[in-house]
């Protein structure tokens, strides 16, 4: 389990939802952290949820930890005027209204500061990330919280980390040299703000054709849940 450091403690202190999180860390054995993040509109029969519930079961199993957030729980709202003021507000001078725009950013922050590894599921719709998890994505990636520009100079302050992506596809047109494989936007859209947060190590495991015969979906499933256990 990775740890929030002193500074981002000290910003995040007093704000509900996020001291259990501290809390929780401090009493903690340090045995790996997961994040797991879904984004399916669909429970059962998500085939996008199938890949990290086989991930997570091996996790468990290792004595891991596991920390669940489905993004379609609840809604997260747009980024709004205030949001990005209190974003970027020194902390000795934000008020209590920014604060409270801020606050929904802080709590998904540290979920994602305690983790080692990240199970980020996401469904296709109409060839991109699920909306739901674009506003998540959107929560996280916060300047002066989980990064840093001095000039041009761009810093870290998470500690280094890596993520799985679970992607399923509803034909196999999508991958290497597929007639469509221009058009998958999913894996660069969530691997490009994970390695922006200094996240070194993002694998992406996948399973094509879900909407194809039974047959062909479990074999192609099956194949794609060894993948992922072997990611993790």
């Amino acid at each position: 389990m990775r740890t929030i450091p002193m500074p981002i403690r000290a910003g995040f202190a007093g704000l509900q939802g996020v001291d259990e999180i501290i809390a929780t860390e401090d009493q903690a054995d340090p045995m790996p952290h997961l994040l797991r993040i879904d984004s399916s509109s669909r429970r059962a029969g998500s085939h996008s949820r199938a890949l990290p519930d086989s991930v997570e079961a091996a996790w468990r199993q290792t004595g891991g930890t596991v920390t669940t957030r489905d993004v379609t729980d609840r809604a997260i709202p747009v980024i709004s005027r205030q949001t990005v003021t209190g974003g970027y507000a020194p902390d000795a001078s934000i008020t209590p209204n920014l604060r409270a725009a801020t606050a929904l950013s802080d709590v998904l922050i540290a979920e994602f500061q305690v983790a080692g590894t990240f199970l980020i599921s996401a469904a296709i719709y109409n060839f991109v990330l699920p909306a739901a998890l674009k506003l998540w994505t959107d929560q996280v990636v916060r300047i002066n919280r989980t990064f840093a520009l001095d000039g041009s100079a761009l810093s870290f302050l998470l500690a280094p980390a890596r993520a799985i992506l679970c992607l399923a596809y509803g034909a196999r047109v999508y991958g290497v040299g597929g007639p469509m494989e221009a058009t998958d936007f999913r894996a660069p859209d969530l691997r490009v703000p994970l390695t922006f947060l200094g996240v070194p190590e993002v694998r992406t495991v996948a399973v094509e054709q879900t909407a194809a015969d039974e047959n062909t979906l479990n074999t192609n499933l099956a194949v794609a849940q060894d993948a992922a256990r072997a990611a993790a």
